[in-house]
């Protein structure tokens, strides 16, 4: 698909500079391997639906692959060989944002063995969990090594750790950092994550300088390790509508619950009817794609069934109906009782 969105307006000022004067400011070899990128080629092999990535010059499937879900300490029970076997089989599958993080223990090595001879077609996205402004450059050059990869398409402010754990001015000092790497070529936009604390992610957008934001966004309003308060929830939606309107593009993380309405639904409400448990990821995936001013959804996915049963939602009507309503309201009424949401803060 071609850079369809690309004329589409865009904040004035340091973005779209840097947009535009990045190949003039790198050498010629590296700049000639990063516009293999910059076309924004993604042909699909799945019929999965495509949205403008906001005004980051790429139309992208919806669905979009969490490297979260890769290191075997948070679950995937598979090799180190089938899990890079796992990520290129969601390439062949059509996807093509792959999100990771610093911290993701082993996912980054993952996904730059399963990538690497397609790097060109996909749009790779990394974070910096550090608070440490003179860190920033050591963290984004190991994930390049691990990635095998000498540029990233994007590269977020991480939100835990990171931007929970520091000011907004802080992490301000790690976005100037970042701007520097991308003047130099090494990541094309900047981002930022925030599962909660939407205070500090809603000045963080307000600033402008931000290309792409990843919120948590989901039936369930729970971020890492907490439940949204009202205040909290209503804080999330105005950076939703902040972020729209700067044209930025916007990722949603959480959109299962962290797995509550999809493979951990069972153990959560074992009594809950077995057919309508296999209704809830479905359900999940309409609720957030209802708002249209979702540009995809980072979903982990352990198992290839996982991403063949996210493709298979996708493939068909997303329109979110009143069954999805009551499976959901039904699901979450019990759900709200257990352990794993009930020993959760609220923020």
């Amino acid at each position: 698909m071609n850079e369809s969105n690309a004329q589409r307006s865009s904040t004035v000022g340091r973005r779209d500079f840097l947009r535009s004067g990045v190949a003039a400011a790198v050498g010629t070899a590296a700049a000639s391997t990063r516009a293999v990128a910059a076309r924004a080629t993604c042909d699909t092999a799945a019929p999965i639906a495509t949205r403008p990535f906001g005004s980051t010059g790429w139309t992208l499937p919806i669905l979009a692959y969490g490297g979260a879900a890769l290191p075997k300490t948070w679950h995937n029970p598979l090799s180190t060989e089938d899990r890079v076997k796992l990520v290129r089989y969601a390439y062949d599958r059509g996807l093509r944002y792959f999100d990771t993080a610093g911290n993701y223990m082993e996912s980054q090595a993952i996904l730059g063995e399963g990538l690497k001879d397609v790097r060109g077609d996909v749009y790779l996205v990394t974070k910096v969990e550090t608070t440490d402004p003179e860190r920033v450059r050591g963290a984004v050059e190991k994930s390049l090594e691990e990635m095998q990869t000498d540029y990233l398409d994007a590269i977020l402010i991480h939100g835990t750790p990171g931007i929970e754990q520091m000011s907004v001015e802080r992490a301000m000092e790690i976005h100037a950092e970042l701007v520097k790497l991308q003047t130099e070529g090494i990541t094309k936009l900047i981002g930022l994550s925030a599962h909660s604390y939407f205070d500090k992610a809603l000045a963080l957008i307000s600033t402008g300088e931000f290309d792409l934001c990843m919120l948590a966004y989901g039936y369930i309003p729970r971020g890492y390790n907490q439940i949204f308060s009202a205040r909290m929830l209503e804080l999330r939606n105005a950076c939703m509508a902040k972020a729209h309107e700067l044209d930025m593009g916007i990722a949603a993380m959480k959109v299962i619950g962290a797995g509550i309405l999809g493979a951990w639904a069972g153990h959560v409400v074992p009594e809950f009817d077995k057919k309508r448990l296999a209704d809830l990821p479905g359900a999940a995936v309409r609720y957030v794609l209802d708002d249209p001013r979702i540009d995809l959804l980072v979903i982990g996915m352990r198992l290839g069934k996982e991403i063949d049963a996210n493709i298979e939602t996708l493939a068909a009507d997303l329109t979110y109906t009143s069954d999805d309503r009551a499976v959901l309201a039904e699901f979450s009424a019990m759900a709200y009782d257990r352990d794993a949401i009930r020993k959760m803060r609220i923020d």
